[in-house]
């Protein structure tokens, strides 16, 4: 009987291998920053957007950011008293858990605060986002902004629930149609007509948790 050419065989010592050594870069690169820069912050995430994390990093070129594989960031800074690569370090590792990230720096806490305060992007928000607004589309004819929906966009707006039908070329409805509500789970139409009339609804920015320096950990809400 002929060997099926589905069946392959994997060598885990390879994978094993190459998802060590990169575990052990990252773990060096995080110690390495621990020794170069004099301030460590713990941040979070808003509605997470990678365009926007480059423009921060370009703005942050003389620091170091590090994202994402919280368990292996935790194991570099140590995650008991006995195991922590400089004191209270394992009080930060504690907090690293959901989206958050460690930002490597020697800026002033200050420029830190005051910059994440600032950089707030608006975007469109995405399925499963919690709307933060009621959207009400009115009767008559359809537009979005002050220019008049397209008509070739008519079918669209159908397909994604919104009860619409073109009246001499116009479109339009007939009733007042609600695209969501303050504390709705958007769903997948939701998030689409909510692009389709321009509402971003979503922001993103960061917002530092706490700050190490000198083997100490201030809360943001403490400076």
């Amino acid at each position: 009987m002929p060997k099926s050419k589905r069946v392959s065989v994997v060598a885990l010592t390879q994978t094993d291998k190459k998802g060590r050594e990169g575990k052990e870069k990252l773990i060096e690169e995080i110690q390495k920053s621990v020794d170069q820069y004099s301030y460590i912050w713990l941040f979070s995430v808003k509605d997470m957007r990678n365009t926007f994390l480059k423009e921060v990093r370009n703005d942050f070129k003389t620091s170091r950011f590090f994202m994402g594989k919280n368990r292996v960031m935790a194991k570099a800074l140590g995650t008991t008293p006995e195991e922590e690569y400089k004191p209270e370090l394992s009080k930060l590792a504690e907090q690293l858990n959901k989206e958050v990230g460690l930002l490597f720096t020697n800026k002033t806490p200050e420029e830190v605060k005051n910059y994440f305060e600032e950089f707030r992007q608006p975007d469109y928000a995405r399925s499963g986002v919690v709307a933060s607004q009621t959207i009400v589309v009115d009767e008559g004819a359809v537009k979005r902004g002050v220019d008049p929906m397209p008509h070739n966009m008519e079918p669209l707006l159908r397909s994604l629930g919104m009860p619409t039908l073109l009246r001499n070329g116009i479109v339009s409805l007939s009733a007042p149609y609600t695209i969501c509500k303050v504390g709705d789970t958007l769903s997948t139409n939701q998030a689409h007509l909510l692009k389709l009339f321009y509402h971003q609804l979503a922001e993103f920015r960061i917002q530092p948790i706490c700050c190490y320096h000198n083997g100490e950990i201030t809360n943001v809400s403490e400076q």
